[in-house]
């Protein structure tokens, strides 16, 4: 179902929402990875929600799988990356941080300020990046 490649960035982003790196997501990792995007006010019926989609705590391979029932159906990648291509209209690979901070504060769900730089202080750690 996955590539190699897709699994270890599907890893990556497991990693980043299991906070307590206990293996698992949990109700409190949600609540966590919500107030890093700076959305405070998740009420725990919705987190619970989310879980029991899942049956229960998320391993990582229930989390590989549940990316996979929802992805089933996404855009392909070249839309994707072509929509990214918006930002970086010069082909270099890369979005500049202050573009994208730009368009997380003032489109659809908004980051505040503070989520902002608490998601990429995070982001940074896990692809272990200079801040």
């Amino acid at each position: 179902m996955f590539k190699q490649t897709q699994i270890q960035e599907i890893k990556v982003a497991f990693t980043l929402i299991d906070q307590n790196r206990n293996g698992f997501i949990d109700k409190e990792d949600l609540k966590d990875t919500y107030v890093a995007i700076g959305k405070l006010n998740v009420k725990d019926s919705e987190l619970e929600d989310m879980l029991k989609e899942a049956g229960g705590l998320i391993n990582f391979a229930m989390f590989l799988n549940l990316f996979g029932e929802k992805l089933h159906g996404t855009d392909p990648e070249d839309t994707i990356l072509n929509a990214f291509k918006l930002f970086d209209p010069d082909d270099k690979g890369s979005v500049h941080k202050d573009e994208l901070q730009k368009v997380v504060m003032t489109q659809s769900d908004k980051f505040t300020p503070e989520g902002y730089k608490k998601k990429n202080q995070r982001l940074q750690v896990a692809k272990n990046l200079p801040a």
